[in-house]
């Protein structure tokens, strides 16, 4: 399912643009009041301070005990729903069998002691699975389970209703955490496991009313799963599957290896906001074939800078950004909170590159160039309609593919320092654009009409933002670039409102 920057059948015919080797950048301020500078967003700091749980044992609680191996999972299977376990001070561990874990009942209540810890030893893969609802885990910490790659250790089956609060998941494999429908994860470190802190996938229906909030996602990927499977698309700190609506607050995410925050596929109404996004090696965050967000006051810096400097080297001219929306606009026939992609209020500071809004043209529903797995938009119930002749007229020709439409760019401040990013060229992007449509051969979208789509129609705009930094736009393909004047001006008409100041720093 998942993919990285950009998929398209031909690349190619991509890179062969050629890049311009202008990197000067003039002072041109825009006429119009000076947009207010995004405020720095407070960070949560929750490994090095987590909370801490209940000393002694609540009124009721069946007591667990360290010292007995499997009393966890034991006392579980013999107690009735809705009972609270607490976890006594010290190491707790499973059976020695690889599949040994603890299965909840309904409306269960896990609470860990100061000091308490559940231990796989490098021996057991999951830690809390099942699809008992209403599941609570608190103040424990969780290390040491081996889950495979793309499943995770925590709510293994991705039952609904749970919250995992003031919880510590480091030091496993696969995901510390997966995620259903209505689940509240707040307060956690979510910290050094091998693929994901959380893996935002059911693998039946879709995730809905998600809240992460006040987190600290950090150092995740250590299994490296990009340089293992090029192209995977698999990594980061958090990964969105077809999640309709959820809430991402307050979250510190940061020194992830690979993508902070990444929504993929059939993602729908998101609001992120007041999250410190910074210092992960790939973008901060990537929304990609999905729709209708609110991407509002959060502090994104330092990000982009592994990834962004390797495309560099390798001579590719692909304007590789911090936020990088692929295929995914605001759609009011997709009902949500709102019906565009609002971004505003945000402080971009020393990343590589700022916004990229991209297009493959190649990638529509039942296209071989479509990696999303078979994967249809949420217009067309069934990818064998997207087929010619019927694809080449209304409303096919539009409702199958992802549009990147209706973005709306307004009220941030983009800081740029090179030599604080040490860079000469290609991390000064801001872009608009899509490639040459080539594949497969009966497709309706070959030639520029989409680049012309997305640079000029489908009412993509940036507008009345700060601009630090010498700054270089993006339009149309990436052999466009262009300087603050040449942006404003005709065709383009972006960022009216704005102003310019061309020296690095902030």
């Amino acid at each position: 399912m998942g993919i990285k920057w950009r998929r398209w059948a031909s690349p190619a015919a991509l890179l062969a643009l050629a890049l311009s080797t202008a990197t000067g950048c003039e002072s041109t301020p825009a006429p119009g009041p000076k947009p207010t500078a995004a405020r720095s967003t407070p960070v949560a700091r929750v490994c090095a301070e987590p909370g801490s749980g209940p000393a002694e044992a609540p009124a009721g609680a069946v007591t667990v005990d360290p010292a007995v191996t499997g009393d966890l999972a034991a006392k579980t299977r013999n107690s009735p729903p809705n009972t609270t376990f607490w976890l006594r001070p010290g190491r707790h561990r499973l059976e020695a069998d690889r599949y040994a874990q603890v299965v909840p009942k309904k409306g269960d209540v896990y609470l860990g002691a100061p000091g308490a810890v559940l231990d796989g030893r490098r021996t057991n893969q999951y830690a809390f699975g099942g699809t008992a609802p209403d599941v609570s885990i608190r103040y424990l910490t969780v290390q040491g389970f081996v889950a495979p790659r793309d499943e995770g250790v925590v709510n293994h089956d991705s039952a609904d209703g749970w919250s995992i609060e003031h919880t510590t998941i480091r030091n496993n494999s696969g995901a510390g955490l997966m995620a259903g429908a209505r689940q509240r994860i707040r307060a956690d470190c979510l910290r050094d496991n091998g693929q994901y802190g959380v893996n935002a996938y059911k693998a039946t229906g879709r995730i809905s009313g998600l809240v992460l909030e006040g987190n600290e996602i950090v150092g995740n990927n250590t299994d490296d799963w990009e340089r293992r499977r090029p192209g995977c698309g698999c990594t980061g700190g958090v990964k969105f599957w077809a999640v309709d609506g959820a809430d991402v607050r307050g979250n510190w995410v940061h020194d992830n290896r690979g993508t902070g925050l990444w929504a993929d596929t059939d993602n729908n109404d998101f609001l992120i906001e007041d999250n410190v996004l910074e210092a992960n090696d790939g973008a901060a965050l990537i929304y990609e074939t999905s729709y209708n967000a609110i991407i509002r006051r959060n502090t994104i810096r330092r990000n982009n800078w592994v990834e962004g400097r390797r495309y560099a080297d390798r001579g590719d001219s692909f304007p590789f950004a911090t936020v990088y929306l692929s295929e995914s606009g605001g759609e009011p026939r997709v009902r949500a909170r709102t019906d565009e992609i609002g971004i505003y209020g945000n402080l971009l500071e020393n990343n590589w590159s700022g916004i990229t809004l991209w297009e493959n043209a190649d990638r529509f529903c039942n296209s071989p160039a479509n990696t999303s797995s078979g994967d249809c938009t949420l217009l067309v119930k069934k990818a064998d309609r997207c087929a010619q002749p019927a694809i080449a007229d209304a409303p096919l020709y539009a409702d199958c593919r992802w549009k990147t439409q209706r973005v709306d760019i307004h009220d941030n401040r983009f800081v740029l320092d090179k030599s604080v990013v040490d860079c000469t060229v290609k991390c000064d992007r801001m872009a608009v654009l899509a490639n040459y449509g080539t594949y497969p051969d009966w497709s309706p979208y070959q030639g520029d009409r989409v680049a012309e789509a997305i640079t000029l129609k489908q009412h993509n705009r940036w507008h009345d933002n700060v601009y630090v930094g010498p700054w270089r736009f993006v339009a149309h393909d990436p052999s466009r670039i262009l300087d603050p004047g040449q942006w404003q001006a005709v065709p383009y008409r972006q960022d009216a409102g704005s102003t310019f100041r061309a020296q690095d720093g902030g």
